[in-house]
């Protein structure tokens, strides 16, 4: 941190904090000191007299400062196909599906990923992450068009890029010309990581290794991805257990289970984090918690495509990382993260462990220190605690919306979803009064649907 004189701070005062740090600390009535990107104090009470360099002061009264949501799993692209094959399953959505994305560009992805790094954005998001994997030949450079829409966004940011090499030739879903080669995957991967992957504290910019789906890539390619993602020091992350016919699938085609399958091909550990596991037994989940390999709760998705409720208080209870995961847009229209808090809560009270499957303090940990967990940053965000990256969230909750219900977290997880007065990352505005601060929202709004038109002409056409 900078000398004493040239600290900036940004004081909040008179709000209701949730620190969501290892012993739920709360309090009712609080205050919060920023010092250029890092927290710099918490707690009950004014904020102590005679702060040095006071940029802004701000009075939170009705709000409830949280750490900013972490979203752990997204597919920015499909924020063009939105509203398309709403009445079916994984494997049916996915056949009538893939056929359009095969034909996404630099200029469809750059607008999608403004879409939904928008929308999360607006609604508390400030780590996010993308996992694409599409990849069609002479698409442009697509990576390099997610990174750039998030920096613009001024979010903090994981792209998992991912890869198939699998295609209809070789049992695969993907159309022939939308997939990599196995050298051609791992060569651009690496490509990857050495140009856009920041290892420091507070980087803005990481990049993950991550094969699509055990039915998308070649057990060579899962293999030879985890050594990759070794040697270059960064996480792991790929589909696991989301459908009963992905079981069958690896059991058919590997003569073993989903999880089975990722120990023997390197794919089960600290730096590993899977999307959706849905179906998971007990030997599963023993065997995550084992190896500390970490889930990413896509709630809504998993309903919108009738995949099943993930064991989420089991995972839990075995000590498995868990953070929550939004999607991709094509199967949770909304794109926001902020109501899958209470979609966690809600969908897994419907499983065995019924109204103590989930309490709202424990859905908010998902939404911000256990994503921060699943992607390796717990010691930076996902907890507001003296030394840590000022990520925050400040949640107005004396609207109608809220007004009558006493907890603060409560009505934040429980009730309508709660407007955002300021969202900060690293100390910087991303968000006021619920307006994204460095982009154009209605220019992107008109860009997305100008490209998913051209999309669905492109697609019609071909």
């Amino acid at each position: 941190m900078a000398a004493s004189a040239e600290v900036q701070r940004i004081v909040i005062e008179n709000c209701a904090i949730a620190t969501v740090d290892a012993g739920d600390t709360e309090h009712a009535s609080g205050h919060v000191v920023v010092a250029d990107n890092r927290i710099e104090s918490l707690g009950a009470g004014r904020a102590p007299e005679g702060l040095e360099n006071v940029v802004r002061r701000i009075d939170a009264t009705g709000h409830l400062v949280t750490p900013g949501l972490v979203n752990t799993h997204h597919h920015f692209y499909q924020w063009i196909t939105r509203g398309l094959a709403t009445d079916h399953n994984l494997f049916n959505w996915l056949v009538a599906l893939y056929p359009t994305w095969a034909r996404i560009d630099e200029r469809m992805v750059s607008a999608a990923a403004q879409g939904s790094l928008a929308m999360m954005a607006r609604g508390g998001v400030t780590t996010a992450m993308d996992h694409h994997y599409v990849f069609p030949q002479g698409s442009g450079d697509l990576s390099g068009a997610i990174i750039r829409a998030a920096r613009a966004m001024g979010v903090r940011f994981t792209l998992a890029r991912g890869s198939m090499d699998r295609s209809e030739k070789d049992g695969g879903l993907p159309p022939d010309f939308a997939v990599e080669t196995l050298e051609g995957a791992l060569a651009a991967t690496e490509a990857t990581v050495d140009e856009h992957h920041d290892p420091s504290f507070g980087a803005m910019t990481q990049v993950a290794v991550a094969p699509c789906s055990p039915f998308s890539v070649s057990t060579e390619l899962m293999r030879q991805g985890a050594e990759l993602a070794r040697r270059k020091g960064v996480r792991l992350h790929t589909h696991g257990s989301e459908t009963v016919e992905e079981e069958q699938f690896c059991k058919e085609l590997f003569g073993m289970g989903p999880t089975e399958y990722f120990e023997s091909t390197g794919w089960l550990g600290e730096d590993v984090w899977m999307a959706h596991c849905v179906h998971m037994n007990d030997s599963d989940i023993a065997a995550f918690a084992r190896t500390k390999t970490g889930v990413a709760h896509c709630p809504s998705s998993n309903a919108r495509l009738a995949a099943g409720i993930a064991r989420v208080p089991d995972m839990l209870a075995a000590g498995v990382p868990v953070g929550l995961g939004v999607d991709g847009t094509a199967s949770n229209e909304s794109g926001e993260l902020h109501t899958e808090l209470r979609n966690a809560l809600l969908i897994n009270r419907l499983g065995a462990h019924r109204e103590a499957a989930l309490n709202a303090r424990q859905a908010l940990r998902l939404g911000t220190y256990g994503g921060a967990q699943v992607l390796g940053r717990a010691a930076e965000i996902g907890s507001l605690e003296p030394g840590k990256l000022a990520d925050l969230v400040l949640w107005k909750l004396d609207t109608l919306a809220h007004a009558s219900i006493a907890d603060p977290v409560t009505a934040l997880v429980f009730g309508a979803a709660a407007p955002v007065t300021l969202s900060l990352v690293g100390g910087e505005p991303v968000v006021e009064n619920g307006r994204l601060l460095h982009v154009d929202e209605d220019a992107i709004a008109r860009a997305t649907r100008e490209e998913a038109q051209r999309l669905a002409r492109i697609a019609a056409g071909a």
